[in-house]
């Protein structure tokens, strides 16, 4: 899952988050753990309330160490943004002023852009309880706001944060879909494994009394074969299901697996020693590959 390339080292890897006047340090540390999360290493606070270092920021940080480790204090909000070239301000309400305001998709894809352009880029959160004064919205350069319930707009800092660090992640993706791992790759079956797998089934029925009244078999059998061709197995799927069938053959509750080698089981073999085969015979090599 290969991302727009960014050397790990520069200055321009990712957007600095800067923490206005955060008040506890437990959340100071979630905001760390959210960065980390995302590749996110710059964090920067702006006189916060009980100071720093904080160990109370390092304990929930979750091992994010290397974020609290690196974390810069500044005492006003003009110097912590002094060295960027372009700033996001985060905010629930509408503001007065000209700024454009942006969506975290939108402004993910800002931010990696400028980038790879080689700027350093910021984005600001303000207060646990109220946010961000007006003058300091209006040292940002745009506005980024969440599609929140205007009922209950109000998020945790952290969680504000986890957002924004998940969409600077996403825009870095080749593909917007892709995930860190994906569904194992598996052959579909053929029309003669799946045919192979309703005969087995179909047999193993039979001789358990399954169809009855006979006369209903032909329809039971038309149902049963109408369920398994829906889901489109693939072949370790049958396999496993083939297993399930055999075993049904070989153990019973008297008999069970692990209990020994099943008398009827044994027959089984020997007779498919012999070349013979039948109704209950095993599966080939390999058809019962589920059944261990």
């Amino acid at each position: 899952m290969p991302a727009t390339e960014i050397p790990a080292q520069t200055p321009a890897a990712g957007p600095a988050i800067i923490l206005v006047e955060p008040q506890l340090g437990e959340n100071i540390g979630m905001v760390a753990r959210a960065m980390a999360n995302f590749g996110l290493a710059e964090l920067r606070l702006v006189n916060p309330r009980d100071g720093w270092p904080s160990e109370k920021a390092r304990a929930a940080a979750s091992n994010a160490d290397h974020v609290i480790d690196e974390t810069r204090v500044f005492d006003d909000l003009a110097t912590a943004i002094a060295d960027l070239n372009f700033v996001f301000a985060t905010t629930a309400r509408q503001r007065d002023g000209f700024k454009r305001v942006a969506g975290p998709v939108e402004a993910g894809r800002t931010l990696r852009a400028r980038a790879v352009a080689g700027q350093r880029t910021g984005i600001l959160f303000g207060r646990e309880r109220f946010g961000l004064y007006n003058e300091e919205v209006a040292l940002a350069d745009e506005i980024v706001t969440f599609p929140v319930d205007p009922g209950f707009s109000s998020l945790n800092i952290a969680q504000a944060v986890l957002l924004m660090s998940y969409e600077w992640m996403k825009s870095g993706l080749e593909e917007e879909t892709a995930t860190n791992f994906s569904t194992p790759e598996m052959p579909p079956a053929s029309k003669e494994q799946l045919h192979g797998l309703f005969d087995h089934l179909e047999a193993a029925l039979d001789a358990r009394g399954y169809f009855r009244p006979l006369p209903k078999k032909p329809k039971m059998v038309d149902n049963l074969r109408a369920v398994l061709t829906r889901p489109g197995f693939a072949q370790p799927e049958l396999k496993v299901l083939r297993g399930v069938i055999a075993s049904l053959d070989y153990f019973s509750p008297k008999e069970p697996r692990g209990a020994g080698y099943p008398k009827r089981k044994e027959e089984v073999d020997k007779r498919m020693r012999k070349g013979g085969g039948g109704r209950n015979a095993a599966p080939k090599d390999g058809e019962d590959a589920g059944h261990d």
